[in-house]
């Protein structure tokens, strides 16, 4: 897989950050965690993005093409893609226009809302779907350095913040014993 450039540094930086920033301001755990969150997502992102390259692909429109092989039908309107990926809609249209152009994607009037768009997954998306999602299987989606256990309790702690965030709720949340996070 490819990496991104290694900043072989003799040091943490985001470690020295925090021996700064306590002696500065105070405590810093909350900053070193949410600065090691956006190191990590550039670091991913690289790595993604890189496996799909081949692909004329980003990892934003992958993902784009994985919700409609997901949809019974493989065509969703532009907004539920946007509701399901959480983006703006400039970004679906934008993502969705580029799919088009690469033929992986067909756009359509939306049959029951005049002013609404559709978007199908061509059977060439779903070919590209394939082999990327094989790709990024066999490259553990850059996490590969991870035990299962371990991304488990990754998902549930970041899930957390999610539910905080108001991403959405669930039902009768209560305190996760085992991670001390919400369930």
């Amino acid at each position: 897989m490819s990496q991104p450039k290694p900043l072989n540094l003799p040091f943490d930086p985001i470690d020295r950050a925090a021996e700064t920033w306590r002696a500065h301001f105070g405590a810093s755990s909350a900053m070193a965690a949410v600065t090691s969150i956006m190191r990590a997502h550039q670091i991913l992102l690289s790595q993604l993005d890189s496996l799909l390259k081949p692909y004329d692909l980003t990892f934003a429109r992958y993902e784009a093409l994985v919700l409609l092989t997901f949809s019974k039908t493989g065509v969703l309107p532009l907004w539920k893609i946007g509701e399901r990926l959480m983006v703006h809609p400039t970004s679906v249209t934008n993502t969705v226009s580029r799919l088009e152009r690469s033929g992986l994607v067909r756009r359509m009037p939306n049959p029951r809302d005049g002013r609404g768009v559709l978007a199908e997954i061509t059977p060439a998306g779903r070919d590209v779907v394939r082999r990327a999602t094989d790709d990024l299987m066999a490259a553990e989606f850059g996490l590969e350095m991870y035990a299962e256990s371990e991304l488990g309790r990754m998902f549930d702690l970041l899930r957390t913040l999610r539910v905080a965030a108001g991403d959405f709720s669930v039902p009768s949340m209560g305190q996760d014993e085992e991670h001390g996070g919400l369930l």
